[in-house]
């Protein structure tokens, strides 16, 4: 649903504003927050104190959070929420015999994720060595516009998807080659628009560089991104465009072949 289109849903009787406020709550929980007091969650979501107790009381009761000294973090049993999509909707294993030859080849870490408001949301991912100080799997979420996928899905957005998502966003410098600048920032989606891939050398962590390509549908809409992460000091960026990109936007490709064989009507 494009951003005008959930703009005019919100204005519907069908539209339950507080579902909207309960999932954001959930979604404010993470590696860095695992657990907050309301203050914090109202803080984190921007809704009023009040309206935060009143959803972090209502999961309590749920089984879906704990509470303990004023704190509250989520249970196990949010994990149902994940294996819903998981069980209901499984083409992205059909990416797991591609990716893994991806790695047989390179040695190296491959990932797919989409795009899920301000972050990538990874969907998919075979991994290799530990390269990241944060651990990664299906359901990670990352920033963006710091990641390699994430200029990947941006770039492919519609003009009016992209304002939405640039005014909503709110640029942090993770490191010294992070870019925060927006006009600096678009210039870089439309490189990565001309060329069909993007690349990030130690945007968003110290000693981490990937490169990602689109995988499309069959009507070549852009429905996912892969990468292919290394660290910085073992890959260098000639490798990565020379040896590593043509295999990744081959794996990609068959990819993009192997779900449009199996017409999933998720991705039409």
């Amino acid at each position: 649903m494009s951003t005008e289109e959930l703009d005019n849903f919100k204005k519907s009787g069908d539209y339950i504003q507080s579902l909207e406020r309960g999932l954001q709550v959930i979604q404010a929980f993470s590696q860095q927050n695992s657990s907050m007091t309301v203050s914090d969650a109202a803080k984190k979501t921007g809704l009023s104190r009040p309206a935060a107790r009143r959803i972090l009381l209502t999961l309590e009761a749920l089984g879906f959070a704990e509470s303990k000294n004023g704190s509250y973090s989520l249970t196990a049993r949010t994990l149902s929420l994940g294996y819903a999509y998981l069980s209901s909707n499984n083409s992205w294993s059909m990416a797991h015999p591609f990716m893994k030859q991806f790695v047989d080849q390179t040695g190296e870490s491959c990932s797919i994720s989409i795009l899920d408001g301000t972050d990538i949301l990874y969907v998919a991912r075979v991994s290799t060595k530990r390269i990241m100080s944060i651990n990664l799997g299906v359901g990670s979420r990352l920033p963006a516009y710091a990641t390699s996928m994430g200029h990947v899905l941006l770039a492919n957005l519609p003009k009016a998807e992209l304002e939405a998502y640039l005014e909503k966003m709110n640029f942090e410098k993770f490191t010294d080659k992070t870019i925060t600048d927006k006009e600096e920032f678009l210039k870089v989606l439309e490189g990565v628009r001309e060329k069909n891939w993007g690349g990030v050398d130690q945007q968003f962590e110290e000693g981490l560089r990937s490169i990602a390509v689109p995988i499309r549908n069959a009507r070549g809409k852009v429905i996912a991104a892969m990468n292919c992460s290394v660290h910085a000091g073992r890959v260098s960026k000639d490798v990565l465009r020379e040896e590593f990109l043509p295999l990744l936007q081959e794996a990609a490709e068959q990819i993009g072949q192997a779900l449009a064989a199996a017409n999933s009507s998720s991705f039409e």
